[in-house]
């Protein structure tokens, strides 16, 4: 299958790639989670959850705000749209070491630019630390939220130079033998979304596993956009696909946002 397969495939069926990565990721917030929620992919797929199937989620962002409801995807954590909307703004400290620290939050939702076999991440830099190639945002709260929340999701497009044998810089903690021994208490991630399906760690060796792919996706485009030895789950299932009303309302939400900020710098 070609390198755009899988999105040909997507567009054929009425939606994007990338709709169907948001749509996978927001199925797996229930309805009540509390739920740490990163800027960007991990904030669009939350937000789409909570105004779908999940209206009494509890988004919480590191700039303090609980219980966030915007009506726009925020720019940033401290983005104004995040504490007009928000049930209650506490302090940083506080939401570190009350909320977070303090076992509250169920699920933590974050990106990454490099990912290995265990859920490691890297947002730091890409190349030697001292002269990178790129410098990335940084860490932020992530390291305490791969640590401290219940579990960890990560969404995050598939690409080898994402998906890397070894990481240039590990910013925030995964599972495996980075993780083993260490008094951390959460389960760390548990599952890996991208454009071309889910892995979830084995339950023997904690290695990020392929256990389903989306429509038009196929095990040989998957292995061939991951840096590493991809193993596959014997039982491999298929995402279903995104519901008329899963895409109308990203769709909405994404074009409100665009209008919103389609004057920021």
């Amino acid at each position: 299958m070609s390198e755009t397969a899988p999105a040909a495939a997507a567009a054929d069926r009425g939606y994007k790639s990338d709709e169907m990565m948001s749509v996978a990721a927001s199925r797996l917030l229930d309805d009540g989670t509390v739920c740490f929620v990163g800027i960007g992919l991990p904030s669009e797929a939350a937000n789409l959850a909570r105004l779908t199937h999940a209206p009494k989620a509890v988004l919480i962002y590191e700039s303090g705000t609980i219980g966030t409801r915007p009506d726009v995807l925020p720019l940033s954590i401290g983005d104004g749209e995040l504490a007009e909307t928000a049930r209650t703004v506490v302090s940083v400290p506080e939401m570190f070491r009350y909320w977070l620290q303090g076992g509250r939050i169920d699920v933590g939702f974050l990106g990454a630019a490099q990912i290995d076999r265990w859920g490691n991440i890297n947002t730091t830099v890409i190349g030697p630390y001292d002269k990178p190639k790129v410098r990335l945002p940084g860490a932020g709260g992530a390291p305490e939220i791969a640590t401290s929340t219940g579990r960890v999701y990560v969404i995050l497009r598939q690409s080898p130079r994402a998906f890397v044998e070894d990481l240039d810089f590990v910013t925030s903690l995964g599972g495996g033998p980075r993780r083993q021994g260490l008094a951390v208490p959460g389960a760390g991630p548990q599952k890996l979304i991208t454009d071309l399906g889910i892995l979830e760690p084995h339950p023997e060796t904690a290695e990020l596993t392929l256990t389903a792919l989306h429509p038009g996706a196929t095990v040989e485009e998957a292995k061939a956009k991951t840096g590493w030895d991809l193993k596959v789950a014997d039982r491999l299932t298929e995402t279903p696909v995104p519901t008329a009303k899963e895409l109308e309302v990203l769709r909405a939400l994404k074009k409100r946002t665009a209008e919103a900020h389609s004057g920021d710098v």
